[in-house]
């Protein structure tokens, strides 16, 4: 017989004082309900004052405290780096943190550092009531049981920049983040407009946006009808523009006069080593960035796909605050936010 929410959450509330403190993963074991309908009736409980959450756990409330208000709110977010793509996402997400009154404490986990659970686990350490995760996996997804512990955690989860697929433990968590394939079918469709019949991609193979991008090759070259080339291989981000150099100098050698280059740092790069073999941006190759942190500052500016990375710091705050403040059933959201195409010199032409 199915139960309603009144009664989840009153049984939830004599589960709790039966046990004092209990973790949500253990509440929900003990009443026979799914981690995430205990979580989103958790979060209605204490919104009303009558269940308190710390440290990943719950229980009841002190006896002077009162209903919470949202200036008590903490969001923790981890990030897997600083000083380049994600700085807009967290001044995104700080923006929108602080128009909200409530508050951001920040975690980093390095790329291939494996260090993600303990950094979320110091962010639970300090009381935070929802996070906001960037978790390392690998291009296509987490690997198969590696992200369990995500989907178990005692707050309320939404992924930033990270989509999980259909069968991962984790595809259940709400998420925000950027449409990376709809971005390189912009590329690739201005450069066809500009009579290109094949764009060549040099692409690195390290993060989840690098198969983001190489799925959307693939796709827009299919859906554009261009003529596909071998990816070029960025193995060593920053170390091997020289050879990406001449393997762009090679392609323009059998009439491919277009390149769209993951990321903004390895295109940058790539003008004075074109030069250098007699090709100039954009009268001999077109050149086009992913990322577009830095491309506007190039020699010549670079054309690129800029990911609305700002917004989806903004749209992650304002979606883990629905879900912990309000709305106990909302529905699971998967939101994708387009990338522009920001078309400056060194593609020749015009939007």
């Amino acid at each position: 017989m199915t139960i309603t929410a009144e009664q989840r959450r009153a049984r939830i509330l004599d589960v709790v004082r039966e046990l004092g403190t209990v973790r949500v993963v253990d509440l929900a074991e003990r009443i026979g309900l799914a981690a995430v309908t205990v979580r989103r009736d958790v979060a209605a409980l204490a919104d009303d004052g009558l269940l308190r959450r710390t440290h990943g756990a719950v229980s009841l409330p002190l006896a002077e405290s009162g209903p919470a208000d949202r200036s008590e709110l903490t969001l923790g977010m981890l990030v897997p780096a600083v000083g380049s793509y994600f700085d807009e996402i967290i001044d995104g997400a700080r923006s929108a943190v602080n128009a909200a009154g409530v508050r951001l404490v920040l975690g980093i986990a390095p790329y291939d550092s494996d260090s993600d659970r303990a950094q979320v686990e110091q962010l639970l350490a300090s009381d935070v009531d929802g996070l906001l995760l960037t978790p390392n996996w690998k291009p296509g997804g987490p690997a198969a049981g590696a992200s369990g512990w995500i989907r178990d955690l005692a707050v309320p989860v939404v992924l930033v920049e990270r989509q999980a697929p259909a069968d991962s433990p984790v595809a259940g968590l709400d998420s925000v983040g950027s449409q990376h394939r709809h971005g390189v079918l912009l590329a690739l469709r201005h450069l066809a407009a500009l009579g290109h019949e094949s764009v060549l991609l040099a692409a690195r193979q390290d993060s989840w946006t690098a198969y983001q991008v190489r799925e959307g090759y693939a796709e827009a070259v299919r859906l554009l009808g261009l003529t596909p080339q071998p990816v070029i291989d960025i193995r060593r981000p920053g170390r091997e523009s020289e050879a990406i150099a001449e393997q762009i100098t090679a392609a323009v050698a059998r009439g491919v006069r277009a390149v769209l280059v993951h990321n903004d740092q390895e295109a940058i790069q790539l003008n004075p080593l074109l030069r250098a073999r007699g090709l100039h941006v954009p009268d001999d190759v077109a050149l086009i960035s992913y990322d577009d942190v830095f491309a506007a500052l190039a020699a010549p500016p670079l054309t690129a796909v800029a990911p609305p990375k700002r917004a989806v710091g903004v749209a992650a705050v304002d979606l883990l605050l629905r879900r912990l403040r309000h709305d106990a059933d909302l529905p699971v959201h998967h939101i994708a936010l387009l990338p522009e195409l920001k078309v400056r010199t060194s593609c020749g032409g015009t939007a």
